[in-house]
């Protein structure tokens, strides 16, 4: 009897991957188990839920750093996402480790995102304290959108932020951790040169000797890095140099993009239109199904919203936006 695709590319998987890759035909599973599929494995099928799920558009209208930017280059949180699984996929393939895995849990990790970035987080936290967003990305597949994900990937997309207690379960889950990190340090450093804010000169010397001093050099002695580190171990690593490098980047663009350079008018004005939709919205149901639909609002329909609820225009997000 003639193989199957799915059963020929499980096949591929058993002989061509690492001993350490989470193999399709070993998954935990689904919680609602269903019938196997002739063409595409369980990963490839979770990949194709998660593209064609309505959070995964709106990804495409939501603040990544800069709020409504000007220009046409800055990233958003779909290009962001992208731009994780590019980089994710390429060490995954380096590292003979599953590679449609590895791309579901980054097209994933960031769907429950907020409205207005790093500001919309902490508003919607302030509100429903117990609020993050790799949980919210976790509810959208398992609860509001009922996409019935593998395990593996819901783990990964659970545990990809660092400030979780625990690891993700599989290889590829803690590639797309570092895979997130590599991205937003790069491309952060790439839209703020571009807005005005920095230049290259500004990084930090002890960074720049170590990474490089462009955006491409930074990404490859990153990715080159982690690659050699985890060659032949059963954890995804990077060298102390390089880490510390990559840890102090990010201390800085936190420092000096993502909190310094906000002015209290912008952070007002998020708090107010996000605070705003909260309490309406709780009012007329409860504190989650509030949190659910606020927190799912792409920038733009957020504003709207507000406008048409409170009967005025929405506070200007773009006075001091670039500080």
């Amino acid at each position: 009897m003639t193989a199957t695709p799915r059963e020929r590319i499980e096949g591929n998987e058993r002989t061509s991957l690492s001993a350490h890759a989470q193999l399709v035909s070993d998954s935990k599973g689904r919680d609602k188990p269903e019938a196997d599929d002739d063409l595409r494995t369980d990963f490839q099928r979770d990949r194709d839920r998660i593209i064609h799920s309505k959070a995964f558009r709106r990804l495409a209208h939501k603040t990544q750093v800069f709020l409504a930017p000007e220009g046409d280059h800055y990233r958003v949180r779909l290009t962001h996402t992208l731009e994780v699984t590019q980089i994710a996929r390429t060490i995954a393939r380096a590292l003979a480790l599953n590679e449609d895995l590895t791309e579901s849990i980054c097209l994933g990790h960031d769907l429950g995102h907020t409205p207005f970035g790093h500001l919309g987080e902490e508003t919607v936290a302030r509100f429903y304290p117990s609020f993050k967003h790799n949980l919210q990305s976790v509810r959208i597949v398992e609860v509001l959108e009922d996409l019935n994900l593998t395990w593996e990937v819901r783990d990964g997309i659970a545990n990809h932020t660092w400030s979780m207690p625990t690891m993700p379960g599989t290889l590829e889950g803690q590639i797309a951790r570092y895979g997130d990190r590599i991205a937003y340090i790069n491309h952060d450093i790439d839209d703020a040169i571009r807005a005005g804010i920095l230049e290259e000169s500004d990084l930090p010397s002890e960074t720049t000797h170590v990474l490089g001093a462009t955006h491409s050099k930074r990404i490859k002695r990153m990715v080159d890095d982690l690659v050699r580190a985890s060659s032949r171990a059963d954890a995804i690593s990077m060298s102390d140099d390089v880490f510390e490098a990559m840890t102090t980047t990010r201390k800085f663009l936190f420092e000096e993009v993502y909190l310094g350079r906000v002015g209290a008018a912008t952070k007002a004005a998020v708090d107010e239109i996000l605070s705003t939709l909260l309490v309406h919205y709780a009012g007329k149901s409860d504190e989650v199904s509030a949190v659910d639909y606020v927190a799912g609002m792409t920038d733009r329909f957020a504003i709207r919203d507000y406008e048409e609820i409170t009967g005025r225009p929405a506070p200007s997000l773009r006075v001091e936006v670039l500080g």
